[in-house]
């Protein structure tokens, strides 16, 4: 920003290992060190989340034989939010012998992430790909099968191959409870404790070194310190910022954020992700938004009345009067275009005033030919239970009627910045999953939220946070330190500022007034005056919620009041990095799209030259002046070029 009140940082080292990018992960993984099966048992693992990347984490760090304490504020680790997704995990199994390879998939996901991910990370995310789907069917993972007997695929946005395995629409939940099968074994053996209904509400870092966290029991409000060699966070991603979001209400950016304060560099927080197939807002009382599975995209079209204001039914609208916007505009893909190229399509429709439904915020996703073609039956086995979901919210029979859907925020790119190995810059804090900033850029694509967690639970960690362990001595260092004392105490002081808070608004008016000023002005589409005006409301509305926020209860005591006030107080801050970040990202790309950077032809124009790194930002004490530190992005194997679905 040529005004900007940032301050210049350092240029970060990712720690990529040298030589042929195909023999990388092999060769890094030989020469890493090793922890004696003996010596394990001395070492202590803190894994914070139990979802796909926590859980996974968690159970194969107790099978290697450490002693891992695994934290979680849901009443079981089986309702981590993982369980929510839908549609597939992408793997490069090329069953259907239809050109795909781990080069491909590989080369997709850098592109599809509008080559703003590293290349290593993402070509090790496509290699391990191929063993995480065996992992998961020798667990029992129900997948889809094909007549005879071989496990089937699906396509997905941003690829013109089928790699996607599912489990109709819940392969989330299968793969979860696939992992959770695998970490109730640890418990039974001993090497895991699980810690439900338990917070973490700060990181304590001493000597440099992340060695354990502060947690409030959700139940008692007993505040408590922990210990470890090493702190892994698999806490998943920051899109409640937004307040309606696909993800459960209890998602939240506490973990991570605190990790931050305490001197982890955030990276890229303005990559969030908006996805194009959830069901429309309805009204000011909704609190969450319901996610309609990409997959749904095989085999139904998007369209919307070419004329503008047509609130005639869809069945009343013909053909010719239909507008297939995505089929026109990008043949080749079609309505399988990455998630950032057919939300940005579908809010220029509505814009357009062609927008369907109530407020004009809907297109059709419509199964009436597919059904013509293959029948209710077929339909039903490939997407039952996702129509099903939509009758129960909506009233509506996607049988008989098109679905509605309009995008919403879904996923967020940014993360913990963290280094090859998923360390961040604080030794021994490692982060996985949606929680670090790795592998998807710009823009994820579809099915690959659950690759990336199993992939870094189950195959990567345990190699790196190993290599980690083997160069540190087990020290016996309890919680009597100093760090310890001063973090429980900045804890329970804020707490108690909260409890003592007795303003006029509740923590939801607050949430939800940034959620509007974050969709207005930081979402789908990003402008320098809009941008402006969310960093002069954001400390204002921040200072507010400080003096004029009524937060119910007490603390020793179940209290959800309490909870969402420090969530939302996290919120608070985290949004004004989000606009800095975003402010000072002056180029499109993926699903950051900045209306002075388009082309003629309203795509997202990006700006190699200028912004080919990953911003990791440092927390300085002063929310309005954060550092800006730099590691350059370069592309030796997938050269960037201006993306394209035609």
């Amino acid at each position: 920003m040529s005004d900007s009140k940032t301050v210049p940082g350092r240029i970060l080292d990712g720690k990529v290992p040298s030589g042929p990018i195909e023999q990388r992960w092999d060769k890094h993984r030989f020469d890493m060190k090793l922890v004696n099966p003996a010596n394990r048992r001395r070492y202590t693992v803190i894994v914070v989340g139990s979802g796909l990347a926590g859980g996974a984490a968690a159970a194969t760090l107790g099978e290697l034989g450490y002693n891992v304490k695994c934290f979680f504020y849901q009443d079981s680790a089986r309702r981590a939010h993982s369980i929510a997704a839908q549609g597939g995990i992408n793997a490069a199994k090329n069953y259907r012998n239809d050109g795909d390879s781990i080069f491909r998939l590989f080369y997709d996901t850098v592109k599809g992430g509008d080559f703003r991910a590293r290349e290593s990370n993402v070509y090790r995310l496509a290699q391990v790909s191929v063993n995480i789907i065996d992992q998961c069917v020798a667990q029992g993972v129900p997948f889809a099968r094909e007549y005879g007997g071989y496990l089937d695929n699906r396509s997905f946005g941003g690829a013109q191959v089928s790699r996607t395995f599912y489990a109709r629409g819940q392969t989330g939940q299968q793969l979860l409870i696939g992992a959770y099968q695998a970490l109730s074994r640890q418990v039974a053996a001993g090497t895991v404790k699980l810690f439900p209904r338990t917070e973490m509400l700060d990181l304590v870092v001493v000597d440099g070194r992340a060695r354990g966290i502060i947690t409030r029991d959700m139940v008692t409000g007993k505040v408590e310190r922990h210990v470890a060699d090493a702190v892994v966070l698999g806490t998943g991603g920051y899109g409640n910022v937004f307040y309606l979001s696909t993800n459960a209400k209890g998602c939240n950016t506490t973990a991570t954020w605190r990790a931050h304060r305490r001197g982890a560099f955030f990276a890229n927080p303005c990559y969030t992700q908006i996805h194009p197939t959830c069901i429309p807002v309805t009204g000011d009382h909704q609190s969450k938004l319901t996610l309609m599975s990409e997959s749904l995209r095989n085999d139904g079209r998007i369209w919307v009345p070419k004329k503008k204001g047509d609130t005639r039914a869809p069945q009343s609208i013909p053909e010719s009067e239909r507008d297939y916007y995505l089929e026109n505009r990008y043949p080749s893909f079609g309505n399988l275009v990455p998630r950032d190229v057919a939300s940005r399509n579908a809010k220029q429709v509505c814009d357009d005033g062609r927008g369907v439904g109530p407020g004009g915020l809907g297109v059709y996703l419509d199964f009436s030919d597919a059904i013509k073609r293959l029948g209710k039956k077929v339909i039903a086995e490939r997407y039952g239970n996702l129509f099903d979901m939509y009758k129960q919210i909506t009233g509506e029979d996607p049988y008989e009627v098109p679905m509605r859907i309009y995008p919403a925020i879904h996923y967020t790119m940014g993360g913990l910045w963290v280094d090859y190995n998923l360390q961040s810059n604080i030794p021994g804090l490692f982060v996985a999953g949606e929680a670090n900033f790795s592998d998807h850029g710009a823009n994820r694509l579809g099915a690959s939220a659950l690759m990336q967690g199993l992939a870094d639970g189950y195959f990567v960690l345990p190699y790196t946070l190993s290599n980690f362990l083997a160069q540190i001595k087990p020290d016996g260092m309890g919680t009597d330190r100093a760090e310890f004392a001063q973090a429980e105490a900045e804890v329970t002081g804020r707490i108690k500022k909260l409890l003592s808070l007795n303003g006029k608004r509740t923590v939801d008016s607050f949430h939800r007034e940034l959620g509007k000023l974050m969709w207005d002005e930081c979402g789908m589409a990003r402008n320098d005056a809009g941008l402006r005006k969310a960093l002069a409301r954001i400390p204002a509305l921040r200072e507010e919620f400080w003096q004029n926020v009524k937060v119910l209860g007490a603390n020793e005591e179940m209290n959800q009041s309490l909870e969402k006030a420090g969530r939302v107080a996290d919120f608070l801050e985290l949004a004004e990095l989000l606009c800095t970040d975003a402010l000072n990202r002056t180029e499109s790309c993926g699903g950051h799209f900045r209306e002075e950077s388009q082309t003629e032809e309203g795509e997202a124009k990006r700006d190699d030259a200028s912004f080919s790194y990953v911003a990791a930002w440092g927390y300085t004490g002063n929310l309005a002046k954060p550092e800006l530190n730099k590691e350059p992005l370069t592309f030796e194997y997938v050269h960037p070029s201006q993306r394209s679905y035609k």
